[in-house]
């Protein structure tokens, strides 16, 4: 069975842009998810849908990722899947309280593919974190191009 990653953002471009970059850093055939909102989401995980890990973005209407955080972890059914955190309003203390409530890694937009391979390998695990070197080296992330 492949591993599923949900990734929730309320612009459908971020969500294209997340998945490409999973994508480069090296993660194929996986089962990607989408939701637009905490709510949606939280109906996908309660619908059974299988998740491996969760990438939210911070600030979305209906519920955020932080609330979203909040349930997932609170869950005793769902409490064991990584929350990585994307957020424009990045701030260490910001940082510091996601962590505290048990995000896997909080990314400050825009994500790198450098960073991202990052948080793959640790805390993650799903990448040997000297797996790629990109530094310096462009890519097409669906009509944009993606300068490191």
């Amino acid at each position: 069975m492949n591993m599923s990653i949900l990734i929730v953002d309320d612009s459908s471009m971020a969500r294209s842009i997340i998945r490409r970059s999973l994508e480069i850093c090296g993660l194929q055939n996986i089962d990607y998810q989408e939701a637009s909102d905490g709510r949606e989401a939280l109906e996908l995980l309660k619908s059974g849908t299988a998740v491996d890990v969760i990438f939210s973005d911070l600030n979305m209407p209906n519920m955020g990722g932080e609330q979203l955080l909040k349930h997932v972890k609170g869950s005793p059914r769902f409490h064991d899947i990584p929350v990585v955190i994307i957020t424009s309003l990045y701030s260490d203390f910001k940082k510091n309280n996601l962590l505290a409530e048990h995000a896997a890694a909080v990314l400050q937009k825009p994500v790198t593919i450098p960073q991202l391979n990052e948080i793959l390998a640790e805390p993650l695990g799903l990448l040997g974190g000297d797996d790629l070197d990109l530094e310096g080296d462009e890519f097409d992330l669906g009509g944009e191009d993606y300068e490191l």
